[in-house]
């Protein structure tokens, strides 16, 4: 039985939490059913703000 390559999406926020939020509204799937692989997390910007570095995210489905 030849085995499927499954289909992975990327999807940026903020932070680690606000891209895994994105990806669930955006397939329409709960966090039980994705795989997650945090690709690379925010970095802060000149005196600790947001934004230098969006955090990244690798998402596939269960």
């Amino acid at each position: 039985m030849a085995k499927q390559k499954q289909k992975s999406f990327e999807f940026e926020g903020g932070t680690v939490e606000e891209a895994i939020k994105k990806a669930m509204e955006d397939l329409g799937a709960p966090r039980e059913k994705i795989t997650i692989k945090i690709v690379c997390e925010e970095k802060k910007g000149l005196f600790g703000m947001e934004g230098a570095s969006p955090a990244k995210i690798k998402v596939t489905l269960k």
